[in-house]
């Protein structure tokens, strides 16, 4: 989900929102050993606005593009050029509210984490763990739903 070799790694989607990006390239490529380092068969625009799951379920109507075209086509890959800029996987700690500095960015951390299978934004408050998704941005706030249960006792 990056213009590679910019974005090799962990978590890319999390990780291109959180340095502010608002679009990037899905990519085809060949796997290797190294971690998304092989040679680039195709490339298609992917916008980064909304939801976590509004994306992803872009990515997957262009997945699906990106299949018929290649096996119709059979492109050459081509080797990436540049340096790569890797990515670290994000840890679920990662999405904890209170290292947000704005509402422009407390908005991107609720959305980015906001789709099945990944760990909701949080504050931990007292004994409670609240958990936001559904986020909507506003001029001088993010409204978003809320989920408050204890904190693990692990």
């Amino acid at each position: 989900m990056t213009d590679v070799p910019y974005g090799r790694g962990g978590s890319p989607l999390q990780n291109l929102i959180v340095r502010g990006h608002t679009e990037t390239k899905l990519t085809a490529l060949r796997c290797v050993a190294e971690m998304d380092a092989g040679p680039v068969y195709l490339q298609r625009p992917l916008s980064l606005l909304g939801t976590a799951e509004e994306i992803l379920i872009r990515a997957g109507h262009l997945i699906i593009d990106m299949i018929v075209t290649i096996t119709a086509v059979e492109p050459m890959p081509r080797r990436q050029q540049g340096a790569p800029t890797v990515f670290e996987r994000r840890k679920p700690t990662d999405g904890a509210l209170d290292q947000a500095r704005t509402i422009s960015n407390a908005y991107d951390l609720i959305r980015m984490l906001d789709a099945e299978g990944y760990p909701h934004a949080f504050a931990d408050v007292g004994p409670f763990r609240i958990e936001f998704s559904r986020a909507t941005l506003r001029p001088d706030e993010v409204v978003a739903d809320v989920r408050i249960s204890l904190k693990d006792k692990t």
